[in-house]
């Protein structure tokens, strides 16, 4: 029995007598991400994993019927949209749209994968004009683009102008499948553009043919995770994970070519996509690394600070300045930088690369909004290593892009430093991360952290710890200091 907690999640979409796609497909995805599923079913397929052999479309009357049922009783937080098969049906779902408040993800399935058409041409005109302005996302493979634009798209440019115009159509946001595009450096990329941000998301290629119902499965997903209060972004990473984690274990079942896997939530590594503004960029040099795990992990806001914790012992810091610039902002670095020549300690100076190179400090560390205006190549040539923080899923998928020397996953606890648009992630969240991300990267966590709740954090096995007030603020900061590294020491 669904719990009145559970999120709902229509899928409006034709059975698939093959359990491959269409409705089938969305139900154990929706199941995999943990929401309730509710089905109105526009269409029964005859279908195989040769052919779609015949088509009962649904009538008006019974889709009106299953809209209002649900409607009254199990109403959706997000709705997929999928085969839609006749003009009547399209009106009638663009109709109910009128009023509904949730969020709307549409697989404009066009064509079966064997070439069929599963929609009238007087359909493919009323989505146009009356369901994509309501349309949330909008999530077309190459060949339901140019169908929907009616010409080729096949360069990196003409997917990025495909983009713009499939929005002009009036949907809040396109996502273009990638799977019937060239693999660039090992992965398949689809583009996403929602008006205000536009990126490239690149996974892993899978050599296999068994790739029936992804489509459907990625669309699904994207839903499932909205419904479940996942911003569009890391519903997007996620799903993207999905589908390949889907691809890799899919296997023939019968003649022809199998349908992807279920397998539940991803978290294996190899699954995870990366996010770059271009395709190019997703297949750069990884930055050095940092020697091993980086341990304690103090940020400070002054050059007595760092002077004070080299003193202490400790072998990584970040200096954080706050309200310098020009001459005053290079001196304090070369300060800095100079009184951690000849020691083993790692410094790291926060967001002023510029400075950071002149200075030629250990490091760099950059948040999400610096990675936009930051010169990463400059950082990489200057020998420098590089942290970024994160705090979701598409920002690990930003951080993968640039491949940097050590990634930092947060907040962990609430913390008092600075506002977040992030809550506290907790520990178990962290062991996640670890279990995914720690044999491939060094890792370091962040936000909240003291003496009271290092323990649990270094027991998951990051390596590392950072922390700002726990020593800054504390009564005895040498002795605070000693109880951190004492701390490492017994958990490594």
């Amino acid at each position: 029995m669904a719990s009145r907690n559970k999120p709902i999640v229509w899928s409006i979409a034709g059975s698939d007598s093959s359990g491959g796609a269409g409705i089938q497909a969305d139900l154990f995805t929706i199941k995999d991400f943990g929401v309730y599923g509710c089905t109105v079913v526009t269409a029964i397929t005859a279908q195989n994993s040769f052919a779609v052999g015949h088509v009962a479309v649904s009538s008006k009357r019974a889709i009106a019927a299953q809209l209002n049922a649900l409607d009254s009783d199990l109403p959706a937080q997000a709705i997929k949209i999928g085969m839609l098969a006749s003009a009547p049906i399209v009106q009638t779902v663009a109709k109910y749209l009128d009023n509904y408040p949730g969020f709307v993800v549409c697989d404009p399935v066009i064509r079966a994968s064997s070439g069929d058409s599963l929609l009238t041409d007087q359909a493919g005109e009323i989505v146009r004009e009356q369901l994509l302005p309501k349309v949330d996302l909008l999530t077309p493979n190459r060949d339901e683009a140019e169908a929907l634009l009616n010409r080729k798209i096949e360069s990196v440019a003409e997917i990025e102008q495909a983009a713009v115009d499939i929005r002009d159509l009036g949907v809040g946001a396109v996502l273009i499948t990638g799977g019937h595009f060239s693999v660039i450096g090992g992965r398949r990329y689809d583009y996403f553009d929602d008006g205000e941000n536009a990126y490239w998301l690149g996974g892993n290629s899978i050599d296999t043919i068994h790739t029936h119902g992804s489509g459907c499965t990625l669309s699904t997903a994207i839903a499932s995770l909205v419904a479940r209060d996942y911003s569009l972004a890391d519903a997007l990473v996620l799903a993207k994970a999905y589908v390949t984690q889907g691809m890799r274990y899919a296997y023939q079942l019968g003649g022809g070519p199998g349908p992807v896997a279920h397998m539940g939530w991803p978290h294996q590594y190899e699954d995870l996509p990366i996010i770059c503004k271009s395709p190019q960029l997703g297949n750069i040099d990884a930055f050095a690394d940092c020697g091993g795990d980086l341990g304690i992990y103090p940020v400070v806001d002054s050059v007595e600070w760092v002077s004070r914790l080299v003193e202490q012992g400790i072998t990584t810091l970040q200096l954080r300045i706050k309200d310098a610039e020009g001459d005053e902002l290079q001196d304090l670095v070369d300060k800095a930088v100079a009184i951690c020549k000849g020691t083993n300690v790692r410094l790291f100076i926060n967001d002023y690369w510029q400075e950071a190179i002149l200075a030629g400090a250990y490091g760099v560390h950059l948040g999400q909004e610096d990675l936009e205006t930051s010169d990463i190549g400059k950082i990489k040539a200057a020998g420098l290593r590089l942290g970024i923080s994160t705090h979701c899923h598409s920002e690990v998928a930003r951080a993968l892009a640039v491949r940097p020397s050590y990634i930092a996953i947060g907040p962990i606890y609430a913390t008092q430093s600075k506002q977040m648009p992030f809550g506290p992630q907790g520990v178990a969240a962290l062991q996640r991360w670890v279990d995914t991300l720690g044999e491939h990267h060094t890792l370091t966590a962040i936000g909240g952290i003291d003496l009271n709740n290092a323990k649990a954090v270094l027991e998951t096995g990051v390596g590392s710890c950072a922390m700002i007030s726990a020593i800054t603020q504390a009564d005895d900061y040498a002795e605070a200091c000693q109880s951190f590294l004492r701390l490492q020491a017994e958990t490594q």
